[in-house]
């Protein structure tokens, strides 16, 4: 989408205005519509249908805004970045702005959604819409009561002002702003401009997080709620057959026992599913055992009271018959292609060498800080769902087809979220509260415990992916990628990232093992082990051509001109000045002796991302000393918290890549809590710089590109160091320690 400073507003940008009966302007922008190109029909406004995302303004009589803000928080700052953009085109001090979380409101608003790093990117354009023309109206608005031409008048700071020095502040127009109509015409603002973005803003909620003020979902609580806990299979593949709760009922606290999963069988058994629900439905059609009591603690002892038989319904999975299964779809022939250029199999049998790797990586939890949990109350009148989801209105649906009821029955509310990762866009959750709330009607909140989100949840898919190159004269000829995955593979855009297009003759493929054990979205989706893999396989043939490792990405880049190949997702010219950057700030090449760097650079979520990682060894061990990031997403609206969502991902994905292990024994997970599932520690935490490539782009998102460089980068590091090639996660699993050879 290109930068834009004037917008010319018709119907189709579903602009609404109300005056609120306290006094103020009230203003919703429907984000998406605003970034398409096809003409939609006029629509009467009084009777508009908001599709998109949406934001609100409230301008209260005293000049003070309130902003509204319509995505999920999951830790990402979206609750903060999007109104500061809002505020910048209203042009009103950061300081006169307080941030309220909007609600679900499927009738005015879709695609309240968090996840793939998408809120800023597809809200740029429409927030600064709305923001530019609640400012215009109010320029309006003074511009009648001074009987002037509204040309003749600014805005700046919540002030107008005309030509004969009148002033005027927001609040003593805003009621009269309220009735004017939409203007067709407003400026924005150049960037260079900006007062509001690209300056530190801290975060919104930051006082409430410290303080442990009520704020996410497990603080929520109403009068007369009780609590529910659910006891679940203790493997993937068992089904409930029989069960004793005459210990778990004799307990003080506990209310009742009672069962859940005959909705969801009947959900699954439409014709028609919501493909985006099937997963988190299909974690709640057994049928699962629920304690309800007046404690958290009386939930959690009546379920360990409950003595429940179980039986194999399909086969129990374990990772070795995984592991082989993967590996033996990589050697048939029933993989799909997803992208082929070239001729694949002629770069290679005219070969004057061929290198070739597989690389494996394990199931991996969310782990989110936050248990999954959620509030409902089912009535005859509404259906009340109040907690942390990153699909709001996906979830409200399901609802409303598993109690029969109407959609606009159903009404969520979003609480701040202690983590999603992925795992909040599966509502599994939510169906289950929402179940036990209609079978009790009484309203409920439904817990979990670590060890539940642990032992039944969603994974990130176990992957296996075999890379191979061709080499002819010195010079990469062709490059082949196959994937075998569980359950599901790739995103249609990952064979459209580099080294597509840069490569001549490129073949993609992949195939997947169908399992039992549910699979999801997990931090950066694919591309968190897929971006390790071809990385540390580039600096391997780097190594083999004898070339300096940021030399051979750049002199690929140089074969792919932007724009010519429609297919072709990422940007040759932003990657490489990424890569530059990464390489002039941690002084590639140049370090003390001791120390090991590892480069990486990769492209996803529409941001172009290099890092490098400095490391030592300590007792023949990596010691992550520093990593160097530099960050291609367009206009940064937030430094701070920009910094802190890179930050963040390079010691997730080096945690993860170090450390995480996950596997099933049976179809049982091995691991259920953090006594034994390995997790970064905070002295393990390396100092990361970030820096960010200046230009005038919209901005692109930042809460998982990050993630997928940092194991690359890692693995290259620690070949620097020992000379061990890594192929397989986590990392620390495999290395080889000092006493057995260590090359130090």
């Amino acid at each position: 989408m290109e930068h834009k400073n004037k917008i010319t507003f018709s119907r189709r940008n579903f602009l609404r205005t109300s005056a609120l009966a306290s006094g103020g302007l009230l203003i919703g922008f429907n984000f998406l519509t605003s970034c398409e190109e096809a003409i939609v029909p006029p629509v009467d406004i009084s009777k508009l249908n908001f599709k998109d995302f949406n934001a609100f303004i409230k301008i209260a009589e005293n000049g003070y805004v309130t902003i509204f803000s319509p995505n999920p928080e999951i830790g990402q700052g979206v609750k903060t970045a999007m109104p500061m953009i809002i505020a910048e085109e209203l042009d009103v001090p950061w300081t006169h702005v307080s941030v309220s979380q909007g609600a679900l409101d499927t009738k005015n608003f879709s695609r309240q959604v968090a996840g793939g790093s998408q809120s800023i990117r597809f809200g740029w354009d429409a927030l600064r819409q709305t923001g530019a023309t609640a400012k215009q109206m109010l320029i309006n608005a003074a511009a009648i009561k001074w009987n002037v031409d509204a040309a003749t008048c600014s805005a700046s700071e919540g002030i107008i002002k005309n030509t004969n020095g009148d002033t005027l502040g927001y609040g003593d127009v805003v009621n009269e702003a309220a009735h004017l109509e939409v203007p067709e015409n407003v400026n924005l603002k150049e960037t260079k401009d900006y007062k509001i973005i690209g300056k530190d803003a801290i975060n919104v909620d930051i006082d409430k997080i410290i303080t442990g003020k009520p704020l996410f979902g497990l603080d929520y609580k109403e009068d007369g709620m009780l609590y529910a806990s659910v006891l679940r299979p203790p493997a993937f593949g068992q089904i409930l057959t029989s069960y004793d709760a005459s210990k778990a009922k004799a307990l003080p606290g506990v209310i009742d026992v009672i069962t859940i999963g005959e909705k969801a069988r009947r959900y699954l058994s439409q014709d028609k599913l919501d493909p985006s629900a099937h997963w988190s439905v299909r974690l709640s059609n057994t049928d699962k055992v629920v304690v309800i009591g007046k404690t958290t603690w009386d939930v959690i002892k009546g379920k360990k009271a409950i003595k429940a038989t179980w039986k194999e319904d399909s086969l129990v999975e374990s990772t070795a018959l995984h592991d082989n299964e993967l590996l033996k779809i990589l050697d048939g022939k029933n993989l799909e292609t997803r992208r082929e250029d070239g001729n694949i199999d002629k770069a290679f049998a005219e070969a004057d060498n061929i290198l070739e790797r597989t690389y494996e990586s394990p199931f991996l939890p969310h782990n989110c800080m936050e248990p999954m949990n959620f509030f409902a109350n089912v009535t005859n009148e509404k259906v009340h769902l109040v907690g942390p989801v990153q699909t709001p209105e996906a979830a409200a649906k399901v609802v409303a087809s598993l109690l029969s009821r109407n959609l606009e029955d159903v009404h969520v509310d979003m609480t701040r979220m202690g983590g999603g990762f992925g795992r909040r866009l599966y509502g599994d959750f939510v169906y289950e509260a929402a179940e036990i709330a209609d079978k009790m009607k009484q309203p409920i909140k439904l817990i979990s415990t670590r060890e539940d989100d642990m032992s039944l949840g969603v994974y990130r898919p176990a992957i296996t992916y075999r890379i191979a190159a061709s080499i002819k004269d010195g010079k990469v000829t062709g490059y082949s990628l196959k994937e075998a995955a569980i359950n599901s593979n790739m995103y249609g855009l990952i064979p459209h990232f580099f080294p597509a297009g840069a490569i001549k003759n490129y073949k993609v493929e992949s195939g997947n093992y169908q399992s039992n054990i549910t699979t999801g979205a997990w931090r950066a989706p694919y591309t968190n082990f897929l971006a390790f893999a071809e990385q540390s396989f580039f600096d391997e043939l780097a190594g083999v051509l004898d070339i300096d490792t940021v030399q051979l990405r750049l002199d690929l880049l140089k074969n792919v001109k932007d724009g010519e190949d429609s297919n072709i997702q990422y940007s040759a010219k932003r990657m490489t000045d990424t890569i530059k950057l990464a390489v002039e700030k941690s002084n590639w090449g140049n370090t003390k002796d001791g120390v090991y760097q590892g480069f990486s650079a990769y492209y996803s979520h529409n941001t172009h991302v290099a890092e490098v990682i400095d490391i030592t060894l300590k007792n023949g061990l990596p010691m992550v000393e520093k990593v160097t990031v530099a960050v291609d997403c367009g206009i940064v609206v937030n430094p701070t918290g920009a910094k802190n969502q890179i930050e963040g991902g390079v010691i997730d994905g080096i945690g993860h890549a170090m450390y995480g292990d996950f596997s099933f024994k049976n179809g049982t997970p091995q691991d259920v809590n953090f006594n034994t599932y390995r997790l970064i520690r905070m002295k393990e935490t390396p100092i990361v710089n970030t820096f960010f490539v200046e230009n005038d782009l919209s901005p692109t998102g930042l809460g998982e590109p990050g993630l997928p460089p940092a194991g690359g980068a890692l693995a290259n590091a620690i070949k620097a160091a020992t000379g061990q090639i890594l192929t397989k996660q986590p990392f620390a699993k495999f290395l080889i320690k000092h006493d057995a050879g260590l090359k130090v």
